[in-house]
């Protein structure tokens, strides 16, 4: 852990990215006279020194398959692997290590929960509920689903506002429907959804609900135990963690029904020709083969990182930064805040520049070093309620700083019509040729 942590006391939320930016090292980049501005943490967020020290003793010093042998190597790769269960159990307040299961992302974890929990669930003439704000991965693997089996898939329109009200959820939930998928927060405009009224609405019909808690987790602090979580799942590139790993939690009873998702090395007790397959318990029935127990502890040295900020600073910076870039943005001509950022901040503040495209605006950002999103965000249903061919998108994480607000504001004062606003001004998806600029 960075000795810089141990003196947080007395710092404000306000000054903590100035404080921790040291802590990682990508940020020291520079674009030519630009410092790198990565506003761009809702796609992935960067590493501290700790993730990266992490992975590279877990390499240099252990690196063993787990649970394969009966020596040190093996046995200690596998408490490495196992304490990082139990660092994402205390994270979510799981009530034990077993309701956790590591997975390659939160897209790995909803396919794994459609291709299981969804085909013992649904079935011809059955519904799954959606909300119009789902990114896709949260709602392709259901829609999949539904076609495969001969189901459908209903979407709870989302509010002008940009969340789900739950008055229109729970209207959704008519006698057919079989599990609901929600987003915690929205991946495009931030906004954050009242899950636990929503789970409590699904379960007073006895309906299963999974939460895809992408966006949320790298800003709040989530006790899937008191939402009532079924399942809940989220991704450790976006919380400051490797890519390649993520978590999905399940309520015990519930991941214990699940078949194996896939098989083969670490899930069966033992296999003969001509008897049953018995399959051992959960977590190890879904996670066959060798595991990405690098990441799970590169995990949870980010968990533990964040954990050592303290929630309440991390909280606290997120809303000062989304409410300042709010206001900042708010007062520049022709720039439009998309939805309500402020009353529940999480990070994003999304915006349309009148009469450009998206596209060009986030080209002009990067002349100036700054990194953002520009499009439609995986999320194209949820857009489209906008009518906006996509949208900029500024994400914040722990070490951004007001100042780059800042920077943004200054850059958006120069932006100009570009390729994609005089020749493309509706495309969403045109593949783009770098050597000439469009295609």
């Amino acid at each position: 852990m960075n000795l810089r942590l141990n003196n947080l006391q007395g710092i404000s939320s306000a000054t903590l990215g100035e404080l921790i930016r040291d802590d990682f090292p990508i940020l020291r980049r520079r674009f030519g006279p630009h410092p790198l501005v990565y506003l761009d943490n809702a796609a992935t967020t960067q590493k501290p020194q700790v993730v990266l020290d992490a992975l590279v003793d877990y390499y240099a010093g252990v690196n063993s398959n787990i649970g394969r042998g009966f020596y040190t190597l093996s046995m200690a790769a596998t408490d490495a692997y196992e304490n990082a269960r139990e660092t994402v159990r205390r994270t979510l307040n799981a009530g034990r290590p077993e309701e956790v299961v590591f997975t390659s992302g939160t897209t790995g974890a909803v396919n794994l929960l459609a291709d299981t929990f969804g085909r013992s669930r649904v079935g011809a003439g059955d519904e799954v509920v959606v909300t119009g704000m789902e990114h896709n991965s949260n709602m392709l693997p259901w829609r999949r689903l539904c076609e495969t089996v001969g189901a459908r898939m209903v979407v709870v329109p989302v509010e002008a506002d940009g969340r789900v009200a739950p008055a229109r959820f729970a209207a959704a939930l008519g006698p057919r429907v079989r599990l609901a998928a929600v987003a915690h927060a929205s991946n495009v405009l931030g906004t954050v959804n009242p899950v636990r009224t929503l789970i409590e609405e699904a379960h007073r019909h006895e309906i299963p609900v999974v939460v895809d808690g992408a966006q949320a987790v790298p800003h709040r602090p989530v006790d899937v135990r008191a939402l009532d979580a079924d399942f809940y799942c989220f991704s450790g590139h976006k919380v400051y963690g490797p890519m390649g790993i993520g978590v999905l939690y399940g309520k015990y009873a519930l991941l214990s029904e699940l078949s194996p998702y896939q098989v083969g090395g670490g899930t069966v007790k033992g296999v003969t020709l001509d008897t049953p397959v018995g399959y051992v318990p959960v977590p190890a029935r879904l996670e066959a083969g060798t595991p990405h127990v690098a990441g799970a502890v590169g995990l949870a040295a980010a968990l533990d990182y964040l954990a050592a900020l303290g929630w309440q600073r991390v909280r606290g910076h997120d809303e000062h930064l989304v409410r300042a870039a709010v206001e900042t943005f708010g007062a520049v001509p022709g720039v439009r805040v998309l939805g309500d950022p402020a009353a529940d901040p999480n990070g994003i503040v999304s915006l349309v520049v009148d009469g450009i495209h998206p596209y060009d605006v986030g080209g002009h950002l990067n002349q100036h070093g700054v990194a953002v999103r520009s499009g439609v965000h995986c999320a194209n249903v949820f857009v489209d309620t906008f009518g906006v061919v996509g949208t900029v998108r500024l994400s914040f994480g722990i070490y951004n700083t007001e100042d780059e607000i800042d920077v943004v504001r200054r850059a958006l004062s120069t932006v100009a019509p570009g390729v994609w606003t005089k020749d493309h001004p509706t495309e969403r998806f045109l593949a783009i040729d770098p050597a000439k600029g469009h295609s």
